[in-house]
């Protein structure tokens, strides 16, 4: 089997979804980094903007297939369909309906709602060419509220999981934006069940193997 090709760069949680992935799918992957910017190794450059219009990571090309995909949820669902046939990851053909619902519902909430908060969050607290406070006091709150939510589900595993099944799909696309929370200068203190979760699923050998890795990298 041939390597997949991850398009990725060194910060920012969505390649970092792939990363987990492929890890957990035990499938040879290399990664290829890309900077900001509009030169031949800008994300907004000629070279990247053939395999991601969007100019965006991450990106994923199957030499095994011919298939490139981008956007972290289409790249993960591409790669649970071809690669996952014992669905270690996805609700199996024996799931229930509401088994489904559940694992669709959560992945959304994280990709509409969780994510845009911590991002906005990030952009006021560090990049934003003026201060301003109601800004950031709004994506504080909107982005605690939204822990707060994610509090009552991984109570149900007590913070296993953020499914009751297990380590999912679901787990690796909130992963590389809720360990960011200290970077957003958030006190989450008051969500036991999420702490709980981000220092065990920091624990989990691939995670390790790609903090190396990216640490390596750059």
């Amino acid at each position: 089997m041939k390597p997949l090709i991850l398009h990725g760069h060194h910060a920012g949680p969505n390649p970092y979804k792939i990363n987990l992935i492929l890890e957990n799918l035990n499938l040879p992957y290399e990664e290829k980094f890309w900077v900001l910017g509009e030169d031949s190794k800008g994300i907004k450059g000629p070279e990247f903007l053939k395999i991601n219009e969007n100019g965006r990571v991450p990106a994923l090309e199957d030499p095994n297939t011919g298939i490139v995909s981008w956007e972290s949820q289409a790249v993960i669902n591409y790669l649970l369909r071809v690669y996952d046939k014992s669905y270690t990851l996805c609700p199996g053909p024996d799931a229930s309906e509401q088994d489904r619902v559940d694992y669709d519902k959560w992945i959304a909430f994280l990709i509409t709602t969780f994510a845009p908060m911590m991002g906005q969050r990030n952009w006021y607290v560090h990049f934003n060419a003026i201060d301003n406070p109601d800004a950031k006091k709004r994506y504080e709150e909107q982005t605690l509220r939204c822990f707060g939510v994610l509090e009552g589900q991984l109570a149900k595993t007590g913070g296993k999981s953020i499914l009751p099944s297990g380590f999912s799909a679901v787990d690796c696309h909130f992963w590389p934006w809720l360990r960011g929370y200290g970077l957003a200068q958030l006190n989450i203190s008051a969500f036991e069940f999420c702490g709980r979760w981000i220092r065990e699923i920091g624990e989990r050998p691939e995670v390790k193997r790609i903090d190396e890795f990216l640490a390596k990298a750059k």
